[in-house]
């Protein structure tokens, strides 16, 4: 599962009133499906006076896809909630929008609309990241080479995640796994062969950051 994929860069909660009911879209990041099932259940608990906890998720773990109308009539919530993950490309992602009746009914458009829009404005609220298979290393260099590397750290689009300034220049980073063996190669050289390269391999990271 090292491939590039979208998801929800934080939990996130949005809400809106749509005739006196009140939609409220809880929307987490999840890894599986037990964390999928938790999440659920722990909406299920701070609203459950609500008329119905309606959700939807989305996982790279064996291709899971999941949705519930709870109550609703059939189609009408989990099934337009899913479509709304999969229309924004989301994957790793769940999502529960409450519904507190205001005694007006919608019909089954209204219904398919209004949660829609619950998981858009969570999704909205929460931010989307892409999340890329990437090569942590720790670079160990002399000061005299430090001013040096900066350029080649924008080529390849590096993403520095600590410098500690000791008796050498110790810079923890990520990159691409992609281009990780060639940026390597072109540290190397840069440095005239005076550079430890501690590689601690592949690991998920967000690029967007």
């Amino acid at each position: 599962m090292s491939e590039e994929y979208k998801t929800v860069r934080n939990r996130a909660t949005a809400s809106f009133t749509e005739k006196k009911s009140e939609f409220i879209g809880n929307i987490a990041p999840v890894k599986n499906e037990e964390e999928a099932v938790a999440f659920i259940e722990e909406i299920r608990k701070q609203h459950r006076k609500a008329s119905h906890n309606c959700y939807a998720y989305i996982l790279r773990e064996n291709n899971i896809g999941r949705h519930s109308d709870d109550g609703e009539p059939g189609g009408t919530a989990g099934a337009p909630m899913f479509e709304v993950l999969k229309k924004e490309g989301l994957s790793d992602v769940c999502c529960v929008v409450t519904r507190y009746f205001g005694g007006i009914l919608l019909g089954a458009g209204g219904l398919v609309r209004a949660y829609g829009k619950g998981v858009k404005i969570a999704a909205d609220a929460a931010g989307i990241k892409m999340v890329k298979t990437a090569r942590r290393l720790v670079v160990k260099i002399d000061y005299s080479l430090y001013g040096k590397i900066g350029a080649l750290l924008s080529e390849y689009d590096v993403r520095v995640q600590n410098e500690d300034f000791g008796a050498d220049v110790k810079i923890t980073l990520c990159i691409y796994e992609n281009l990780a063996e060639k940026f390597k190669e072109k540290l190397i050289d840069l440095c005239f062969g005076r550079v430890l390269i501690d590689d601690l391999g592949e690991e998920e990271f967000d690029f967007g950051r």
